[in-house]
């Protein structure tokens, strides 16, 4: 695993050059172009909030387009790494049969593209915190490292994907029904606290709030970036250094994963 990281170093213009033409693909004939990247959140959030601060009224969430903001907006980032990334390799048949290049480098640039269009996001979500005047959080300066730490668990996931993609091709079918269940097990458009805090289950009395955490690395992404943009606290220590354990597992087996089989992805694809 070291010579291929020290590799894919080597291979580090190929992933920018790749992270750009994915870019300018993307907006491509388009009027609007990198807007659209503002516009789509700002769209979704102006829909959640006729639903839910409308039509079916939350009166227990306060500010509630900046708190669905906060959470809809790392869950874009995650599910478009997560869907895109899943054709990176069978996408591209025809280059990896002729040239060779580290295969990861695929799935890499375009969890970064993602990442790209993320931060452009937040332009979006910023103004909306300046609207609603949101308590920021003294320790907002480890917003960044709570991108690093989602984008690397992003990353370990679409290096699990592409693989199981090249070999069994219905992965991409399967995971729209899980993206789903996914989307609406995690706590988005609602609050984790208004979850039941025991439930019990074959003589079990089970703790809801913990057990979402630990099951759903997702949950526990969107509770930090609440924490730091919407609440205005500091996050546990404890429950920000599991979080970034489990991202780096993640990762790590990720990676490891993906050599173990790429080396059969020219004969498969």
């Amino acid at each position: 695993m070291a010579h291929r990281l020290a590799e894919l170093f080597r291979y580090r213009d190929l992933v920018r050059n790749l992270v750009v033409s994915e870019l300018k693909a993307r907006y491509k004939n388009s009027v609007l172009g990198f807007v659209w990247s503002l516009l789509n959140p700002l769209g979704m959030m102006v829909v959640f909030t006729l639903v839910f601060g409308v039509l079916w009224p939350n009166n227990q969430i306060e500010k509630y387009p900046l708190f669905l903001l906060c959470g809809l907006l790392p869950w874009n980032y995650f599910s478009a790494s997560v869907v895109s990334s899943m054709n990176s390799i069978v996408g591209n048949g025809s280059l990896i049969k002729k040239v060779y290049f580290p295969r990861e480098v695929l799935p890499i640039a375009t969890v970064l593209a993602q990442l790209a269009n993320f931060l452009l996001a937040f332009i979006v979500l910023f103004a909306v915190l300046l609207i609603f005047r949101s308590n920021l959080s003294p320790w907002l300066w480890l917003l960044p490292v709570i991108i690093l730490i989602q984008t690397a668990f992003a990353l370990g996931i679409a290096l699990i994907l592409s693989t199981l993609n090249v070999f069994y091709r219905d992965t991409a079918i399967v995971m729209e029904v899980l993206m789903l269940a996914w989307f609406f097990l995690t706590p988005i458009f609602y609050s984790i606290k208004q979850l039941p805090t025991h439930y019990a289950f074959l003589g079990m009395n089970l703790d809801v709030h913990r057990i979402a955490y630990i099951v759903n690395p997702m949950a526990s992404f969107v509770n930090m970036y609440r924490d730091m943009l919407y609440y205005g606290y500091r996050t546990d220590p404890d429950f920000f250094f599991r979080t970034a354990a489990t991202a780096v597992v993640i990762l790590a087996f990720g990676y490891w994963f993906f050599i173990r089989y790429s080396s059969r992805f020219g004969e498969e694809v």
